[in-house]
């Protein structure tokens, strides 16, 4: 395992790609004493709609630049989003993308995961904006094939995240991406 571990969640603003990056960021402290973490995002001047990018940068030492350079593993919601990034993943990391808006797939040197990642928040869950719990859900089990983080602590994160009275829901929305991605 590498000391150093980049992720990017990718998509348009709404979506909730810098929560999910804030939370990975965060159960990184939990997971195991000596790991440091730092989040850093992108986005345009639009409230929704317009291009957004998180990222994470997990280390055992010190993080001396806080941008993911070449991601491990990148989560990517739209198809804009893939062909701006999909190309920088590192070769042999993982591109997850969801299959509802993002239907050519990138050529790319690395593994691609072509899932339901919006459909399941929309027909399972019925609400569209946990669409981000199920991503980060699907990260977390590809993050613990890894061995970078534990399931259970970026669970831990989300419902110290999420707002009051939402927590059974993107709970939900979270361990139907986990399973997804088994």
């Amino acid at each position: 395992m590498s000391d150093r571990y980049e992720i990017r969640f990718a998509g348009s603003g709404g979506q909730g790609v810098i929560l999910a990056s804030v939370i990975v960021g965060e159960a990184a402290a939990l997971f195991e004493e000596g790991w440091n973490s730092v989040q850093s995002q992108s986005y345009g001047p639009e409230a929704r709609g317009g291009s957004c990018k998180a990222e994470v940068v997990i280390s055992r030492g010190e993080i001396d630049y806080p941008k993911a350079v070449s991601p491990d593993l990148q989560v990517i919601l739209t198809q804009k989003a893939c062909d701006e990034y999909a190309a920088n993943t590192k070769p042999g990391g993982i591109v997850v993308l969801d299959d509802f808006f993002v239907t050519e797939l990138p050529k790319v040197d690395a593994e691609i995961i072509h899932l339901p990642i919006v459909r399941t928040a929309k027909e399972k869950l019925g609400r569209e904006l946990v669409t981000n719990m199920v991503a980060l859900g699907v990260a977390a089990r590809v993050l613990e094939k890894k061995g970078f983080l534990k399931p259970q602590a970026v669970k831990q994160a989300v419902l110290g995240r999420v707002p009051k009275g939402t927590e059974e829901l993107n709970a939900k929305a979270f361990d139907e991406g986990y399973t997804m991605a088994e």
